[in-house]
């Protein structure tokens, strides 16, 4: 820095304007000229350095895959039988925490299973269970969903407490001052 402030004062207050000047500054080339040039396309390293066909392998296998018919998918699951078999699925809204005051988080599903034989821990007091199912959550954006999904695992489902959509009241403040309505309170 000091060296510049130097150079500065030696050439004089005219130089020193070039000197500190930027390249964009210095250029007065056409903007057009920028614009109109086109830069190399991205492209992952990854994929330059396959062969044709594996990059067309690659973009087969990155697809989405869909089954046009419904499949049982239980048997791969790796869930006993007993649970697949004798268990009833919970779809329901999940309410409002106390502590909230708006809808955020309040517009999802969620699946519950059945609760199963719990018995209390001889040595330290806690509650136990076998069900390795009983204590799973899954949350959805639907009902739709919920429903595909316990019948895609072969669980029997039933929907508690279909969601209620509230009635919409109109509220505007010149309600308030309407003649045809006992609104207004008498002060005497």
């Amino acid at each position: 820095m000091a060296s510049l402030l130097r150079t500065i004062s030696r050439q004089g207050p005219s130089l020193w304007i070039r000197q500190i000047s930027s390249t964009s500054v210095n250029r007065s080339d056409d903007i057009s000229k920028a614009l109109k040039q086109k830069e190399a396309p991205i492209v992952d390293a990854k994929f330059t350095l396959l062969k044709p066909e594996e990059q067309a392998q690659k973009t087969k296998l990155a697809g989405v895959i869909e089954v046009p018919e419904k499949v049982d998918v239980s048997p791969i699951t790796g869930v006993p039988e007993e649970h697949v078999k004798t268990r009833r699925v919970r779809i329901y809204v999940p309410p409002k925490n106390a502590m909230q005051s708006g809808t955020n988080n309040i517009q999802n599903w969620e699946i519950e299973f059945d609760n199963r034989e719990r018995w209390e821990n001889p040595l330290m007091g806690w509650a136990s269970t076998g069900d390795p199912l009983s204590n799973m959550k899954v949350q959805f954006n639907s009902k739709e969903e919920a429903i595909e999904f316990s019948e895609k695992n072969g669980w029997r489902w039933f929907i508690d407490g279909e969601e209620r959509q509230k009635p919409k009241r109109v509220k505007n403040y010149g309600n308030n001052f309407s003649w045809n309505r006992r609104t207004r309170v008498s002060t005497k």
